[in-house]
């Protein structure tokens, strides 16, 4: 399998995060990448760097604006008197207005959904070369090749079309099907992150033509709250289009992989040409957000049940943050999607 990284994305290491009114580090930390990194290797899977796309690749799913507010925004904030290092709002438009602001202040909380995903000196660079990995993933499959991997940090599923947040910058996935568009009738995405993925669905919500399902913790009780229910089917012509599954944070193995026979279901019936695979692996019981009791084992019956619905897949990597656990979490489900045996994993 083809699996493509770009350093340059080590250079977004995002510092602020706001929690319950305290100040704390940022959970998309650069030492994420290594982790991700040292799963690959475990199961001897080499990394290419990607070339860079045109930006007219982000262009099918984000606004111009927002693409110029990431590109600019950081230079912008460091001309503002007593200016921190990272652009983090503190203003957010309450109600639906057609006064687009100017004020590089107002701008970040239009197009900035929450503080924990600030932009720093190289975050826009750091984002385009994450959005390249997942861009040549695709044209791998689109090329014939039946799966491609692509680790791309920061993740993407929490933008929408025009506001980033919950540490994502541009939609990574989104941008994956879009291009899968070009050749196919109809895609599916399938989101196993412990996040239900605001931002995909939001981009699809009233379409037909790409499927959207996510499996994820209950936001009653976990971000990103406001969406991820149940009855969120879609709208418009997408009525009917858009699959969530949300489950208690007390979700261990069984539940979990029921779910995601009930998604491949709804994903047969939809019978798309090609799927991208949101891969969180923040699902698993030692990840320090807390969302699910994943076991390793579950991580690789998941890859097994997914590979072999047979989908020519692109792998875009969302999230899974620090702990040891992280590398062989990610070494799990891949073993179990690309049917390597692992003896270490067997034992557990």
């Amino acid at each position: 399998m083809k699996c493509f990284y770009a350093p340059e994305t080590e250079t977004h290491d995002p510092i602020f995060r706001l929690t319950y009114g305290k100040i704390q580090r940022n959970a998309e930390q650069a030492e994420r990448a290594k982790l991700l990194l040292a799963g690959l290797d475990a199961l001897s899977l080499s990394v290419t760097e990607p070339e860079r796309a045109p930006i007219a690749a982000l262009e099918t799913v984000h606004t111009k604006r927002f693409l110029k507010f990431l590109e600019t925004a950081w230079d912008e904030w460091q001309k503002q008197p007593d200016a921190g290092p990272e652009v983090v709002p503190n203003v957010f438009p309450r109600a639906a207005t057609s006064s687009y602001p100017h004020t590089i202040l107002a701008r970040a909380g239009w197009h900035m959904g929450d503080t924990s995903a600030p932009i720093g000196q190289n975050s826009w660079q750091a984002a385009l070369r994450a959005a390249d990995c997942a861009i040549a993933a695709t044209d791998a499959v689109l090329a014939g090749d039946d799966k491609a991997y692509a680790l791309c940090r920061p993740a993407g599923h929490h933008t929408s079309a025009e506001i980033a947040a919950g540490h994502c910058l541009l939609n990574n996935a989104a941008i994956a099907a879009a291009r899968l568009r070009t050749a196919h009738d109809r895609v599916a995405i399938f989101d196993i992150d412990v996040h239900h993925g605001n931002g995909t669905q939001d981009i699809f919500y009233d379409r037909n033509d790409v499927l959207t399902a996510s499996i994820h913790a209950d936001p009653t009780d976990y971000y990103p709250f406001f969406t991820g229910f149940a009855h969120e089917t879609g709208t418009g012509n997408g009525e009917g289009y858009n699959l969530n599954l949300p489950l208690p944070r007390t979700t261990t193995d069984a539940a979990w992989l029921a779910a995601i026979d009930t998604a491949l279901e709804r994903i047969s019936e939809f019978n798309p040409g090609a799927l991208v695979l949101s891969l969180g692996l923040d699902t698993h019981e030692d990840d320090p957000l807390l969302g699910m009791k994943v076991s390793w084992a579950g991580l690789r019956r998941a890859g097994e049940k997914i590979a072999a619905a047979g989908y020519p897949t692109v792998i875009v990597q969302e999230g899974g943050y620090l702990t040891p656990s992280l590398t062989t979490s990610l070494t799990s489900f891949l073993s179990g999607y690309l049917g390597a045996k692992i003896p270490a994993l067997e034992r557990n």
